[in-house]
């Protein structure tokens, strides 16, 4: 055990886990790689967990913050004008496509969804709320309240009183013969039998991440979120799209996951990719619903200068370089040859996702189980030829990936036979 393992496991708490046998420490960055303490280099397909969108030492990103550490102002907090939270927010209300929208800055994900719960709860004069079988939104406590992932949730104690819905679980045999159009209208019905018999009709709001992070990158198909908004508008009830995972181009087919549904959501969380790697979040909203609260709200260090500095020029980098085409057509490539191998790679299960947001399921050989020792058992082949990647799921039998947008066509190929080689050595292992 190395020293710094060991002073860790002195002083952090148990439940938070570290990847591989033998935990590394990553000491620098450049592009797509990273560099650990002992000088082994990694192309890195998870990107500290999906938050490094852009990679690693980019300059446009480092001279911004420069430029405002140079001024001496690191913090002022909201109770005086920020320039760069205006600019910022003044592109996410574009963006977003929601009317007469306002923005208002956290530092996590966990912070904007409970900002959206409270917005939602306050507007309808409701505790009760619709959330998705699988789901993870953050680690407070009214964000356990609306994950459905028993690995993430400490008790059942919640403020909220939620029931939770189908979309993310089709591999269930119930759901896994229809069609997608079948699927959706199944769902809708049950969607329906729920607000019938275990709501009070006073619904404050559906929480939905258009992809499930943690659980594995399992997603709907395209237009169960419209079917479910047409449903919620029927009782008055609010959605909210958590695109902590999902935003800024990442999926390749638009630019916030939720678009891919043809849906405009009255709320939308963000975090993780904004900044960079430096802390950022927020919660894009209508102006009714955010400005209805009747307490006056703060967030200390949300939106502070420096955040803002990367997250603008983080979103400018995004759009200037059209990532969401570069993330479509990366994407492309490496799930078509993720999913060309399966057929003989007897430990694969599934292959799924969208963009540079894709994912392999790793199941028992013999009797198609979920696999836990499987996935860690390819993550550690991966890492022993240079690539790091995710792990997740509802069994914890996923390896999930994110690279960062700025992946080349070269990287990608490379991160494919990497991943290959390992998903072949495992299953070779397997028999």
């Amino acid at each position: 055990m190395s020293d710094l393992l060991a002073r860790h496991r002195a002083v952090m708490p148990n439940w938070m886990a570290l990847y591989y046998e033998r935990p590394i420490e990553i000491v620098s960055g450049k592009g797509v790689r990273v560099t650990d303490a002992e000088g082994n280099t990694y192309l890195d397909f998870f990107a500290g967990i999906i938050t490094n969108i852009l990679g690693y030492d980019v300059e446009e990103v480092r001279q911004a913050v420069e430029r405002q550490l140079a001024t001496g102002v690191v913090h002022t907090s909201t109770a005086y004008l920020l320039r760069g939270q205006v600019e910022l927010a003044e592109k996410i209300v574009a963006l977003s496509g929601i009317k007469d929208a306002k923005v208002f800055f956290v530092n996590s994900g966990t912070e904007a969804n409970e900002t959206a719960l409270l917005l939602a709860t306050y507007a309808r004069k409701s505790n009760q709320v619709l959330a998705m079988r699988q789901s993870y939104h953050g680690r407070s406590f009214g964000a356990i309240g609306v994950t459905a992932n028993r690995s993430w949730k400490n008790n059942a104690y919640t403020p909220l009183t939620v029931h939770f819905l189908h979309g993310g679980d089709r591999h269930l045999p119930q759901f896994a013969h229809l069609s997608d159009a079948d699927f959706i209208k199944v769902c809708t019905e049950d969607l329906r039998h729920v607000l019938a018999t275990a709501t009070g009709g006073d619904v404050a709001a559906l929480i939905a991440e258009p992809i499930q992070g943690v659980g594995g990158f399992t997603m709907p198909p395209d237009g169960l979120y419209a079917a479910y908004k047409e449903v919620l508008d029927e009782y008055g009830a609010l959605f909210i799209s958590d695109e902590v995972q999902t935003g800024w181009g990442r999926t390749g087919q638009s630019f916030f996951g939720i678009h891919n549904h043809g849906v405009t959501p009255d709320i939308m969380t963000f975090a993780k990719g904004l900044g960079n790697g430096f802390a950022v979040g927020g919660v894009v909203a209508r102006g009714d619903l955010m400005d209805a609260p009747h307490a006056t709200g703060l967030s200390t260090f949300g939106g502070n200068p420096i955040a803002m500095a990367a997250a603008n020029a983080t979103l400018d980098y995004i759009l200037d370089h059209d990532l969401q085409s570069n993330a479509a057509r990366q994407g492309a490539l490496l799930l078509d040859g993720l999913k060309e191998a399966a057929p003989r790679l007897p430990v694969v299960g599934a292959v799924r996702g969208k963009g540079l947001m894709f994912a392999v399921e790793l199941v028992d050989p013999g009797t198609g189980e979920p696999s836990p020792p499987l996935a860690a058992a390819v993550m550690e082949e991966t890492r022993k030829r240079g690539l790091l990647v995710g792990k997740g799921g509802l069994y914890g039998n996923v390896i999930r990936m994110a690279p960062p947008l700025t992946i080349t066509e070269e990287d990608a190929r490379e991160g494919l036979g990497i991943l290959i080689d390992s998903l072949e050595a495992v299953s070779e292992a397997a028999k």
